[in-house]
């Protein structure tokens, strides 16, 4: 008798301009299991997930729910099949409380008025029953990225989903709070939830998981019980090759201050607080320093005041002695290399040529420019080309591929080989690797190292636990806008950090 799956995929084919994303995949869910999509960027996973949760229509290929051939034409059809999506990017309404992104779209009313006393009812009993602890009258905007992604949990069992589908749901947590999620996703799946999970991080996958399925550049490559596989073995069907999953680094050998921050000062864009309050700290060359914290603490302001996105209300910014605290940016950009937050916002131009954005900050020195101001494309094709085969930046159609087309693992690939080619004195590394691969990390990490080698001062903000531990050679911790701690990666744990990023612990010097 063949086994009955909750979900089938089966033979699925999506297409874009210049590439298959999604080639011939077959992939089968069963009843009650957590089920992990691995993949490099751009090998599909995502496409995959939408094709399902009916963001995205296939052009082949048929999914089956039960034994039962379904067809899922947009994300109402899928949550009526009882299937349910928690994405990257959380999909709530800031200024609405937890209880009315809960019942939004699916709200019982009484002669046209709301009826919240038993949606209620039925919220705190789920968020009772799956340990899910959420205030149901707080908005969106006061609450954690944790407590939003528990929002979107609730929001799924609240319509009875019986399939759940996690995209990269660690990305933005605390090391406590990925605890509390593996132990939410064994909890569903014990009552029998079935639950899709994709993500790059091996060592979640390896905890939480029952079987692994794993996709390359678009491909199926296989599935896998978690029981009878190593990460090493994970990371090579994934990445077509074997993996250094530990940073290699000899230890840094500091020099003279390249940037120096005095008691800066920089204003909220989004309330009448400072977002960083009277922040001072030194970067050498030849070291890296990692801003530690949870999102939304004023790292991005930090960063903004650093490269000239916001102007400081008080405070000094030195590099390399020369006081730049109201320089424009193109002077700024001279000698600080900035990889941004946004990648999209501030990062490129998407609608420009992959080579154009290659070229951003230089476009205007003689090698791509003429004395009469016309640029020298063959000379910008050039140097695209090589910045494209050195940081395997991957695009349909090379150096003339529109940027907003690439997926975003090589959006991000073609940003670091700007900024890094620079050569830049200082550079600001801003979750440089963030939803990048295993492979692709391990590259990045390596050049950042070689950079840092070679006398750059690198500031890297990071959320990712693992990356602040292994690369970072001094770091320290941002919490509601201070510097509450500098503290030594080889002396401390991923535990006490944790502490430090939620508030509970600080150091009395920079308090």
């Amino acid at each position: 008798m063949a086994e009955n799956y909750a979900i089938e995929m089966l033979g699925i084919t999506k297409r874009f301009p210049g590439i298959i994303a999604n080639d011939n995949i077959t992939l089968r869910l069963r009843h009650g299991e957590i089920h992990a999509l691995l993949g490099e960027n751009g090998a599909g996973k995502s496409t995959l997930m939408s094709v399902l949760f009916g963001l995205y229509q296939a052009e082949e290929g048929t999914i089956r729910k039960d034994g039962k051939e379904v067809k899922i034409n947009n994300p109402n059809d899928a949550n009526d099949l009882g299937i349910g999506m928690v994405h990257q990017h959380f999909k709530l309404v800031q200024c609405f409380t937890v209880l009315d992104n809960i019942i939004l779209g699916v709200e019982t009313t009484n002669h046209g008025f709301l009826e919240k006393k038993k949606a209620r009812e039925k919220v705190m009993a789920l968020s009772e029953k799956y340990g899910l602890m959420v205030d149901p009258d707080a908005k969106i905007e006061d609450i954690t990225v944790g407590m939003q992604q528990r929002t979107e949990i609730l929001k799924m069992l609240y319509r009875d989903n019986e399939i759940l589908i996690f995209d990269e749901p660690t990305a933005v947590l605390t090391p406590q709070e990925i605890t509390e999620l593996m132990q939410i996703m064994r909890n569903l799946a014990a009552e029998g939830k079935s639950i899709l999970f994709i993500s790059h991080k091996l060592n979640e996958i390896m905890e939480v998981a029952d079987r692994c399925s794993v996709l390359r550049r678009g491909k199926y490559i296989g599935t896998v019980d978690i029981a009878d596989t190593t990460k090493e073995e994970l990371s090579r069907m994934m990445v077509g090759r074997d993996v250094q999953l530990v940073v290699e680094k000899k230890d840094a050998e500091p020099g003279n201050v390249v940037l120096e921050v005095e008691n800066m000062t920089v204003a909220s864009r989004v309330h009448r607080n400072n977002a960083v309050k009277n922040v001072s700290f030194k970067v050498r060359e030849g070291e890296i320093v990692c801003i530690a914290g949870i999102d939304g603490n004023g790292q991005t302001e930090l960063v903004y005041g650093l490269s000239g996105l916001e102007p400081l209300v008080s405070g000094k910014i030195l590099l390399e002695g020369q006081d730049i605290s109201r320089a424009p940016i193109r002077t700024r950009s001279k000698d600080m290399g900035h990889i941004p937050e946004d990648r999209h916002k501030h990062g490129l131009v998407l609608d420009y040529s992959l080579e154009y954005n290659l070229v951003l900050q230089r476009y205007f020195e003689p090698e791509f420019v003429s004395g009469a101001g016309f640029l020298k494309k063959k000379n910008i094709r050039k140097y695209a080309e090589k910045l494209i085969d050195e940081y395997d930046v991957r695009s349909g159609q090379g150096p003339i591929t529109i940027a907003r087309s690439m997926s975003g693992g090589n959006q991000q690939k073609a940003i670091i080989g700007r900024e890094l080619d620079r050569k830049p004195k200082c550079l600001i590394a801003v979750q440089p690797t963030r939803g990048l691969d295993v492979g692709a990390i391990e590259n990045i990490h390596a050049q950042l190292i070689k950079q840092r080698d070679a006398g750059c001062a690198i500031l890297l903000v990071s959320l990712e636990l693992e990356e602040v531990m292994d690369v970072s050679d001094r770091i320290l911790v941002m919490y509601e806008g201070e510097i509450v701690g500098e503290l030594d990666p080889k002396k401390t744990t991923p535990e006490e950090l944790g502490l430090y990023m939620s508030g509970a612990k600080r150091e009395e010097v920079h308090a």
